[in-house]
């Protein structure tokens, strides 16, 4: 007995030191950011970082404004969207109520497996095969733009949505699918109708979950997207995201400790604010819209 209880307080402690390890983690990051960035917001003002048009900050005619970049990031990331949700919900509707056992077997690992594949391979992907593609149809395209990189995130996230949506569709009671098949619905209507607004909450979960993926992106968008700093929402032209700017910057050309090398922080920041926000959207709607069954 005395033995059962030191092996059960040697695995409360650890399990104690590893939320310990992730909250101090978290802690150090959040700390680092708002150093750095509050030495950089000593130099330039808040208001020109979040008004300014233009971001040249590693020109020598220098301007701080943040909305070029977090433009170029919303405009991948919107259309990331637009091909990830459609795709992955259909997806995951097929998996749950058409699909054999077998197929969902086969299937649902190879989706998953576009999860595992490292994203600057999806980036050159997108660079040697989207954009020829995409310019073989639209000749005005460039070629860097946020639309091939926008398409080849959107793959990039729809195990996502399709996995985690599916299994949400899959953990909805049977006795709706049995319900509305008794009204005479047909199974399309019950899939539609009846399971995805049942499964909502986790469906919007798992949509976000994807946004905050496609925000945090980086190869695809430093590789396919370009280095321009535009405030546009052509998706044709070349952008730069935030992402590709730390990357940028990271590359070692910038010295350290000087303003445009703070501008990083300052840049992280802003991405950890989207992130946080959409992180607190995502428990918030599962909070108030988790279905609850009897």
């Amino acid at each position: 007995m005395f033995t059962r209880k030191i092996k059960e307080l040697i695995i409360e402690r650890a399990l104690l030191l590893s939320a310990l390890i992730t909250i101090l983690t978290t802690l150090g990051i959040i700390w680092v950011l708002l150093s750095e960035s509050f030495a950089f917001f000593k130099v330039v003002s808040l208001w020109d970082f979040l008004t300014d048009p233009e971001w040249t900050p590693l020109f020598t005619q220098k301007h701080y404004g943040i909305l070029s970049l977090v433009c170029g990031t919303i405009l991948t990331t919107g259309i990331a969207i637009l091909v990830a949700v459609p795709s992955g919900l259909t997806i995951a509707v097929y998996l749950n109520e058409y699909s054999t056992k077998r197929m969902r077997n086969i299937v649902k690992p190879l989706l998953e497996i576009l999860a595992a594949i490292p994203s600057i391979v999806y980036g050159f992907f997108a660079l040697i095969v989207i954009t020829p593609v995409l310019q073989y149809f639209f000749p005005s395209v460039s070629g860097f733009n946020a639309l091939s990189a926008g398409i080849v995130m959107g793959i990039m996230i729809i195990p996502f949505i399709s996995s985690l949506s599916e299994d949400v569709l899959n953990a909805v009671p049977n006795s709706l699918r049995e319900a509305s098949y008794g009204m005479g619905a047909t199974k399309f209507q019950t899939s539609f109708k009846v399971l995805v607004p049942a499964a909502s909450s986790g469906i919007i979960a798992s949509i976000i979950l994807a946004i905050s993926r496609a925000i945090g992106e980086t190869m695809i968008v430093a590789i396919a997207a370009g280095q321009q700093p535009n405030l546009t929402l052509n998706p044709t032209v070349p952008i730069e995201t935030i992402t590709a700017y730390i990357v940028q910057v990271s590359l070692g050309d910038v010295p350290q400790g000087s303003i445009a090398y703070k501008t990083i922080f300052a840049a992280g920041l802003t991405l950890f604010v989207f992130t946080f926000i959409l992180n607190n959207i995502s428990f918030w709607v599962n909070k108030k819209f988790k279905q609850q069954y009897v």
